[in-house]
């Protein structure tokens, strides 16, 4: 098995690793990388009126930009966006805040027609969580419009008796009769309850989404303190900001097959935090891709999680990846938990 590591901002002499490279070999000229639309800010209202509560899912076929559209209900990014397909496996969820209302949006993996194990489980969590949420939300790609992912997902959804919104994305490319005849199209095959006309990467329409779900959860205490964005742990979303990282770097280089965990996290007396984490790849060939010639993909990706990290926590953070080959990885029942998914069993 091999691996590499790569530190991240200057460290004592003592913290450095044998062979690790520091600050010194290599600038920071990507420190300062950012979105190019980041989420709306999040802005706490005051409360009006008893208090609501619940669960939203958002569903849609892969790339529908799921994602995307929880960073901007939620005000601030936390779940990860790239152009590659089923870039969410585990379930994140953020929360929004409306008025009296917390919003728990489910932003599920992509539903699609799964062939492997770790597809069927994704695929699996995604209906699960439906099921037992208090609002049903399908957003679609007004782009690529009715097609046959589409259509696979409106049956099931016919079955699941709670309010469902439907919500069409990326209305900023798309003409306006094209929406409303697509719109008419999806609803003359399932019924729903409220029709959406958006564009998560912008923002607009987002307000009209996020308020029509707080009328639509239940009276209930809030679950969660109101400056808490996610119910993810720190080191998990960490993990998930670099893993976001290899794939906007790498795009279709690198096989879906690949998983990022923090394996450390450790608060130092300075303020700072040193975290470790490991990139699991299935071969030696996709390792030497996530290195890159003279260890430069690495650094960049290194670079751009260790900026966004800090900036999430407030903190000076240090970063060392290493890049392993685990041939077995999407095989192995533990690393499904660390994903928070049931291991589905039979191959």
């Amino acid at each position: 098995m091999s691996e590499h590591e790569l530190p991240e901002d200057e460290l004592p002499e003592d913290e450095l690793p044998d062979g690790a490279l520091s600050d010194e070999d290599f600038d920071d000229e990507d420190d300062d990388f950012d979105e190019e639309h980041d989420a709306a800010p999040r802005i706490l209202p005051p409360l009006e009126g008893p208090t609501r509560c619940g669960f939203v899912a958002l569903l849609g076929a892969p790339n529908a930009g799921k994602s995307t559209l929880t960073n901007q209900l939620v005000g601030t990014k936390v779940s990860i966006v790239s152009h590659k397909v089923q870039t969410t496996r585990a379930i994140v969820r953020g929360i929004a805040l409306d008025g009296a209302a917390q919003l728990v949006l489910v932003d599920t993996p992509g539903i699609f027609s799964p062939k492997r194990r770790l597809e069927r489980a994704m695929v699996s969590s995604a209906w699960t969580h439906a099921a037992d949420a208090d609002v049903i939300a399908l957003l679609v790609d007004a782009k690529r419009g009715m097609d046959e992912d589409i259509e696979a997902l409106l049956a099931p959804l016919s079955e699941i008796r709670k309010p469902r919104a439907l919500i069409l994305n990326k209305i900023d490319i798309i003409r306006r009769d094209t929406l409303l005849a697509l719109a008419a199209q999806i609803n003359e095959k399932l019924a729903f309850d409220r029709v959406f006309m958006v564009s998560a990467l912008t923002g607009d329409g987002v307000a009209d989404v996020r308020r029509w779900f707080a009328e639509q959860v239940p009276l209930s205490p809030w679950l969660y303190p109101e400056d808490q964005v996610s119910d993810a742990p720190m080191r998990m979303l960490a993990a998930e900001i670099t893993r976001e990282k290899m794939f906007l770097r790498l795009h279709d280089e690198l096989p879906y097959r690949s998983t990022v965990e923090t394996e450390s996290w450790k608060e130092l007396r300075n303020g700072s935090v040193r975290i470790e984490q490991t990139i699991y790849v299935e071969r030696e060939s996709q390792r030497k891709i996530v290195l890159g010639k003279g260890g430069n993909t690495i650094k960049t990706i290194s670079s751009e999680s260790r900026a966004e990290i800090a900036g999430i926590i407030e903190q000076p953070v240090h970063l060392f990846l290493f890049v392993k080959v685990r041939e077995s990885w999407a095989d192995d029942p533990e690393r499904y938990r660390e994903m928070g998914l049931e291991f589905p069993r039979g191959g």
